[in-house]
């Protein structure tokens, strides 16, 4: 049984792996023994933004990696009407960025443990590839 359920999950698509709701990724985590990785996004009028995705978080090494070992959490900040976020949602990041991302800085990704201290922060895109990413956060992770 085990095994069907962990096939499962790694058979998820990539968009269902990130989360968007700060408490579910915190229960996650803990639940896990996983770290967080908080990526503060504007996916519809950031450049630097739409790159980090494209180049790291769409690789299927860092789907594959992040599926395993890291619970992905996504505030996204859109412009564009067709994107509006939902009230509630909307609030949520806000919030989140407040605590996280007090300068407004896109994108900003952080690393955080179980117990939500920050481990790491990648202010803008950091010009990393997937491969690369994922050899800091094991770094980190020692």
């Amino acid at each position: 049984m085990c095994f069907f359920a962990i096939f499962w999950f790694l058979m998820m698509p990539a968009s269902d792996i990130w989360l968007s709701d700060f408490l579910e990724a915190q229960t996650k985590a803990k639940e896990n023994h996983q770290m967080i990785l908080i990526n503060f996004s504007g996916s519809d009028w950031c450049g630097p933004c739409t790159k980090m995705q494209k180049d790291v978080f769409e690789k299927d090494d860092f789907k594959t990696y992040a599926k395993v070992n890291l619970v992905l959490l996504k505030a996204d900040f859109p412009r564009l009407e067709k994107n509006k976020l939902s009230t509630q949602q909307l609030k949520k990041n806000n919030e989140l960025a407040l605590k996280y991302n007090p300068d407004g800085d896109f994108p900003l990704t952080l690393l955080l443990d179980e117990n939500l201290k920050v481990l790491k922060i990648w202010s803008g895109n950091p010009g990393l590839n997937s491969t690369e990413l994922i050899k800091e956060i094991k770094l980190i992770l020692k």
